[in-house]
């Protein structure tokens, strides 16, 4: 056993939502928990750590998008030693980490796993130069396809998977609703600098979180493969929410919705 007394117990669990935006969409799931925890420093957040002769912040993180896509909705759960203010607590993460690491909300745990909650995530994907006519025409072949499968190198080598089973929704916004997204075209973007004026279909798409996961660029490969649909420069991809999923209507609700419920019952009783 190391030497010198065990890490101090955890008193509370916290989870956080926080946004990739800009270039920092470019940031691998390590570069964000080095950022992280480099924050957790500056903000002087008191901890919870593993026992072991490395012990290590309790920090957990589910569901993170891939390296190069933007999102709105990532979440990660840690546990301190000492009781924290949430609302406190969100506003020194987020002055301690760079902009477009953002940290949107704080919330103490309620019980349940965050992790199953996440059952299915809502992705914008930005095709500059392609008509939305003709990415329309390609999403209803997709969609009418019994199975769409595809290839991906993995860690363990070329996996070929049903990209199609997991799609619960694809749709072509409308020029109207692309106006009114709160994400526009990332001037970031590698390609994409300078097309705001040119035509840029817009999809909507949700995903059901399988395993292997189905990420937006299998659809894409999904789209070359049954409809020949390639954009001529990359697609801009932004995840616009993750969380369970509603069978009946196909909506991702808020996975911290039983936090944000005990929070507004705490409220009413002050």
């Amino acid at each position: 056993m190391p030497e010198g007394p065990p890490p101090a117990p955890a008193v509370q669990k916290l989870r956080l939502r926080y946004t990739k935006r800009g270039r920092l969409r470019f940031t691998s799931h390590r570069d964000f928990q080095r950022a992280f925890e480099r924050a957790l420093r500056r903000a002087d957040v008191p901890m919870a750590y593993s026992a072991g002769f490395t012990p290590h912040p309790k920090v957990s993180y589910a569901g993170a998008a891939p390296t190069g896509v933007a999102s709105e909705a990532e979440y990660l759960e840690m546990s301190v030693a000492r009781r924290c203010d949430p609302a406190q607590l969100r506003t020194l993460l987020d002055e301690s980490l760079p902009p477009g690491l953002d940290v949107l909300d704080v919330v103490e745990a309620a019980p349940g796993n965050l992790a199953e909650r996440l059952q299915a995530s809502v992705w914008e994907i930005r095709l500059p130069e392609i008509e939305p006519a003709d990415a329309a025409k390609a999403v209803d072949t997709f969609l009418a396809a019994p199975s769409v499968e595809v290839d991906r190198m993995t860690k363990n080598g070329l996996r070929t998977f049903d990209a199609r089973a997991a799609v619960v929704a694809f749709t072509v916004a409308e020029p109207a609703d692309a106006e009114t997204a709160h994400h526009e075209i990332d001037a970031g973007h590698p390609g994409v600098d300078g097309l705001a004026d040119r035509p840029c279909a817009i999809l909507r798409l949700v995903v059901r979180h399988t395993t292997p996961a189905v990420r937006p660029d299998d659809v894409l490969s999904g789209l070359r493969l049954v409809a020949d649909l390639a954009p001529p420069v990359p697609a801009a991809v932004t995840r616009l929410a993750q969380g369970p999923l509603d069978t009946a209507t196909g909506a991702v609700t808020d996975p911290l919705a039983p936090e944000h419920a005990v929070t507004s019952t705490g409220n009413e009783e002050l």
